[in-house]
């Protein structure tokens, strides 16, 4: 039962079909994920509701933000994760202040999102490694050395190494992207709030009430930052937060605009204006940069893809005609 169990997994032709079916569901669900998509903007905004709460009874209690233990994430993690990333102390052994800062530039804050986090690096290894081991000493015949096959295992053991630090760099990465393509619409909308008369924390709530059907992460973001603002006992230090969060360069020059324009007493609203046709002029270079790159890009699929087909078409009717002449 075994072997043929084996045999059936090895098989080419099995194994050829279970990746067609992967492939086929991954298409069905890439086409069908945007009709199911939930709004989240909602659920964001109580969750930088809660923040804002917590914020109020860490500043009235006199404590630092950085010992603060809720979070915009309310997820607890489990008591095993907790205890065996205690009991290794993978704290002081894995984690740093970049790790802390890159989990907030993923959007994800509190005590919870690091212990996942701590607990995915020294599991998956394992995991991965485990999966390795079995398929190559048992599942197929990989005539190899043993040593050559436990070098394998151990390759596909450092893929779950990394695969947590991947997965942030993704997260932060989109998130920063749908940041940029919405902040100057934002510092549009701010400018527009303050040259009506509203102070900075009252455009940026506002602004992060219009601005979250375009980016929810922004909206997150200002929303957190209103609270900061609030309750904090230093405004610069709410402004330089919300750049360390976001890793935007045109959010901290907006941000240490800001800052400048209440030290000195500069108005905000020209500041905000000069940072918002700054930040569109970025936006239209970057989209230009782009554009301009497109050419070589395309020299190689051209190549590959268009040129044959165009050739065949040509060349196809005359190499047909030539074929039934000589077979005359």
């Amino acid at each position: 039962m075994f072997a043929l169990l084996v045999r059936t997994i090895t098989d080419p032709q099995v194994i050829v079909g279970i990746f067609a079916g992967i492939a086929a569901m991954a298409t069905i669900v890439t086409l069908g994920m945007p009709l199911l998509a939930r709004d989240e903007l909602e659920a964001r905004i109580r969750a930088a509701t809660v923040e804002r709460e917590s914020i109020r009874a860490r500043e009235r209690a006199k404590l630092a933000a950085a010992d603060a233990r809720s979070s915009l994430r309310r997820a607890t993690p489990r008591a095993f994760m907790q205890r065996l990333v205690d009991s290794l102390d993978l704290r002081n052994r894995l984690a740093d202040e970049g790790t802390v800062a890159q989990l907030r530039m993923a959007g994800y804050r509190g005590q919870a999102p690091l212990v996942v986090f701590l607990f995915a690096r020294v599991t998956l290894p394992l995991l991965f490694f485990a999966i390795g081991v079995f398929y190559l000493f048992f599942l197929t015949d990989f005539e190899q050395p043993f040593l050559v096959k436990l070098c394998i295992a151990l390759l596909i053991g450092s893929i779950g190494l990394y695969a947590p630090v991947l997965w942030i760099r993704n997260q932060i990465s989109k998130r920063q992207t749908s940041i940029r393509r919405a902040w100057p619409d934002a510092l549009d909308l701010m400018l527009i709030c303050v040259e009506a008369g509203m102070s900075v924390e009252a455009a940026f709530r506002k602004v992060s009430e219009e601005i979250g059907s375009q980016s929810a992460p922004l909206a997150e973001e200002l929303i957190v930052t209103t609270a900061e603002l609030s309750y904090l006992q230093e405004r610069r230090q709410a402004y330089e937060n919300l750049g360390i969060r976001t890793g935007i360069d045109g959010v901290r020059a907006v941000m240490t605009s800001l800052i400048q324009a209440e030290r000195y007493g500069t108005p905000v609203a020209t500041a905000l204006r000069v940072m918002a046709q700054e930040n569109r002029d970025q936006r239209m270079n970057e989209a230009e940069r782009k554009a301009a790159a497109l050419p070589p890009k395309l020299t190689v699929p051209m190549i590959l893809f268009f040129l044959p087909v165009l050739f065949a078409v040509i060349i196809g009717p005359a190499a047909i005609q030539v074929m039934d002449a000589m077979s005359r």
